[in-house]
């Protein structure tokens, strides 16, 4: 996350892909909110950069759907919709019961104990009701799977579906429990660790659903656009 600068301390200048991958992960954190607005002037001084740059950042994440450049508007921390976000479920539930099975083909006992640790920082995290970090984790841990498996590629598009799918958890789902979350993640962990891949694949597919389970898209939406510098900076 982008933290502020001292005289002291002047900040290396990032490129457009480092900008846009930072706000990426603060979206990802859920620490912009959807319908946030990004504009051009503030970033541009946030990180001392033209606003060119900062142009070419946004477009970038405008194309990973993780926001929306309105004409004479601006760019939005993008709100899915009902439809986009079942999409974006049924998408992970595809790739991630093939990604189960590569990773259960390829994991070593390195991979499990990072992954245990893992999973010890999520219960941390909840134990701490910290929830900016509790929502990086359980999302992390999906692509640490996709990591393991060795498929840059499939690592991409997950990092992408899960970065949405925080967006979408933070507009429609309730009060669920993290706990719950964490505990099918140990369950499928425990399942691939034995070998039992059809049970892992089914583990991994009863969480997604779960996660889906519990969004309500008839829950009223406030407007919650915030400038980015007050965000991050606050």
């Amino acid at each position: 996350m982008v933290k502020p600068r001292t005289e002291e301390e002047p900040a290396a200048v990032k490129s457009a892909n480092e900008i846009a991958e930072d706000i990426a992960a603060a979206i990802a954190a859920r620490q912009l909110p959807p319908g946030t607005k990004l504009r051009e002037e503030a970033l541009s001084r946030l990180y001392s950069v033209s606003r060119t740059k900062i142009r070419a950042a946004l477009l970038t994440l405008s194309k990973d759907k993780l926001i929306n450049i309105i004409p004479d508007r601006g760019a939005f921390v993008s709100q899915p919709t009902e439809t986009e976000a079942r999409e974006i479920f049924a998408t992970r539930r595809i790739i991630e019961a093939a990604m189960a099975r590569e990773f259960i083909a390829k994991a070593k006992p390195a991979d499990y104990r990072m992954l245990e640790k893992h999973l010890k920082a999520e219960r941390a995290a909840i134990s701490g009701k910290d929830s900016k970090a509790r929502s990086q984790l359980l999302g992390d841990f999906h692509v640490q799977l996709a990591e393991v498996a060795g498929n840059q590629v499939l690592t991409d598009i997950l990092k992408e579906l899960v970065a949405r799918s925080s967006l979408i958890t933070m507009l429609y789902q309730s009060d669920l429990d993290a706990v719950c979350s964490s505990d099918e993640h140990m369950e499928f962990l425990e399942a691939a660790k034995a070998g039992k891949v059809e049970r892992a694949v089914k583990l991994i597919l009863e969480h997604l659903d779960h996660v889906e389970a519990a969004l309500h898209f008839d829950k009223s939406l406030e407007d919650s656009r915030k400038d980015l510098v007050s965000v991050l900076l606050a």
